[in-house]
Parts: C-alpha cells; structure tokens; sequence
C-alpha cells in the first residue's frame, strides 16, 4: 500500500478490500450509504466487502451530473432515514466523486463521505483536491464546494474494467501534470504504452503533481490555478459537443485544450514555438485530431466567459512557460483564442 497524506485526509493506493476494510476498522457510522452507477455496480461493487444501509444506483454520464440527480439522491437519504453519523461511500468515476461528494456535504449540513474512484481520471485527478460539484444550464462544475473527503482509496485493479478509450481519457490528465510541473513526467508519458504501464507507480506520481500544488492552495487562490491548463477551452470544447452526435470524453477535450494553451503559452510566455509544436505532435500521436465540425468560435467563447477561473470579464488562462512550470490569470484576445483552434486543426 502507498499512502500519500493531503490535509486532514490519506489517499492510499492498493487492493480496496484491504484499504476499505482499515478505514472502517476504527470508526462508528450508524450508517453505511453507497452512490455508484450502473457501471460501477456490475463490474466494481462485487469488489467490496461490504453490506450497505443504502444503495443509491445512478444514470451513468455527465449528463446526469445535476441538480436533478441530486435531488434523486437527497430524497433516498431522506426516505431511508440517513442521519447526521453515517458515510457516503462514492463508488466510480468523477461524476459520481463529484456529485456524491456535493450531495454528502450539503445533506444535514454535511455527512461524512469517502472517494473510491474507479476510473483513470477520477484517480489522478477528480477525487483529490476536495472540489465537489454539478452541472447547471450546460456549464460543468457551476455550482459546488470545497469539502475534504474522510479518505480516498485508489485501487489500480479498478481499471482493468475500463475500455481503452476511458483509460486514454484518463491519461490526459496525468499528461497535464507532468507539463505544468514535472518534465520528467512529460517525457515519459510520451513513450507509454497504455496496455503496458505499471499503474500504480504512475498514479502515485501523478497524485504527487496534484497534492504538493493543493496543499499550498487549497481553495485555488493562485498556484492551484495551473491544474487548470488546457481547461479554458478543454471544457468549453467538452460542453459544446456534450449532448450531439460528436460528443467527446473529457481527456479527449481537454487534450485539445492542451494543445491550444499551447500555442497561447508560446504567444504570451516564454515558451519556444517549437515546443508548442512538439506538445501537439506527441499528443495528436495518443489523440486523434478532431476536425471540430460545425464548430462556432463565438458560441465557445460565450462558455469560456462563464468559467470560474474568470474575474472582471477577463478570460483566464494557464498557460506553459516551459516544460514543467505553468503560469497563471493570464488573459488572452479573442484573435489569439481563435488563431489557437487554425493551430490545432492545421496538418
């Protein structure tokens, strides 16, 4: 087991029935309430050793992460009589973190809950750092808190469940940490062979990225801001195509986000050209160029100007100034955002 402590919580890494059963080993819930999916309750819940009060199965998907869904969620705590001494146990990837997390902290004024994310992403990424929230009027993650879990709990097996094309969303993010703060990182994921990696070493590394930057800014007052590369637009091109006929995986926009930030980092820091042309190389190599069709820069921009990251009607950016290193609140023309997607569609 590798455990790595983050504030008043450990994320431990290893087999789940051994880390579930040390957690519970020394606490008193009155109640044990599980939130997972469909996915997750056929091939993830037989994992667990573990006989809940509560079952409380979802929609799997992004579309499902509202307010709606937490209303489903509330009222089953409601019905089944949840008090104030139970535990939320999330079960699956970032939707479900996200949105249990949301719902265990603002139900009685907050419950205990712990993170077992079940995907890539959620384990490098969603379930560390304490940001909880949903979707509202098609912008993700509009409304939410930070609220610290009791633990999360990240076994590699999980991922033996997922198809090729989730563990690749999943990789993006583990690609973000190493440019933004570990070259080394960067360099390596470039010669993975995702059928081929040890994942637990390069979930504890990627983790490391995330916990050193959250434990000096918890609540994303300044350096936390750097995680945010390749999001601006990552999640607005997400958003734009999230319920058409192109929709696309979260690390799939966002590695278009990358690349795009880019080539903004190589036009406001000191970032060589060629090295926003050797990011999108190694990067269109993992993802597919997507020809983006009926893409509207203007209706982009309108999501890009509702994001968190905003202040004064300014549109934030983080963006590169070297391999390894991520400056922050840095605003860029609408000329330079548009000139940033002719940089990625370009062959």
């Amino acid at each position: 087991m590798i455990r790595r402590a983050l504030g008043t919580y450990n994320i431990d890494i290893g087999p789940i029935e051994t880390l579930l059963a040390s957690y519970l080993h020394d606490k008193d819930y009155s109640q044990i309430v599980l939130i997972d999916d469909e996915h997750t309750e056929a091939l993830c819940r037989p994992k667990l050793d573990l006989d809940p009060s509560l079952v409380i199965t979802i929609q799997p998907g992004e579309q499902h992460k509202s307010i709606d869904t937490c209303s489903i969620i509330w009222r089953q705590l409601i019905e089944a009589q949840i008090d104030r001494h139970a535990l939320v146990i999330n079960l699956g990837g970032g939707v479900i973190g996200d949105m249990g997390g949301f719902c265990a902290s603002t139900f009685k004024r907050g419950i205990d809950f712990i993170q077992i994310p079940t995907t890539l992403l959620s384990q490098v990424d969603a379930s560390v750092g304490g940001k909880l929230g949903v979707d509202l009027n098609g912008i993700k993650n509009i409304v939410g808190l930070f609220k610290d879990p009791g633990a999360v709990l990240i076994d590699p097996g999980f991922l033996e469940t997922l198809p090729v094309a989730e563990l690749r969303s999943g990789y993006a993010e583990i690609v973000k940490h190493g440019l933004i703060a570990d070259a080394q990182l960067w360099k390596e994921t470039k010669t993975y062979d995702l059928s081929n990696i040890n994942w637990e070493d390069i979930i504890n590394r990627s983790v490391a990225v995330k916990q050193k930057v959250v434990e000096q800014d918890p609540f994303e007052r300044n350096l936390r801001k750097i995680l945010n590369f390749g999001h601006t637009i990552g999640h607005a091109v997400e958003t734009y195509y999230l319920n058409g006929p192109n929709h696309l995986l979260h690390g799939e926009a966002i590695a278009i986000g990358m690349i795009c930030e880019s080539y903004l980092s190589s036009r406001m820091t000191t970032l060589p050209e060629s090295v926003a042309d050797e990011i999108k190389s190694d990067l269109l190599a993992i993802y597919e160029r997507n020809d983006l069709p009926d893409l509207s820069v203007d209706q982009l921009m309108n999501l890009m100007s509702n994001d968190k990251k905003n202040k004064s009607g300014n549109i934030n950016f983080s963006l590169i100034d070297r391999i390894g290193s991520c400056m922050w609140d840095q605003v860029c023309s609408l000329d330079m955002i548009k000139s940033s997607f002719e940089f990625y569609l370009a062959k």
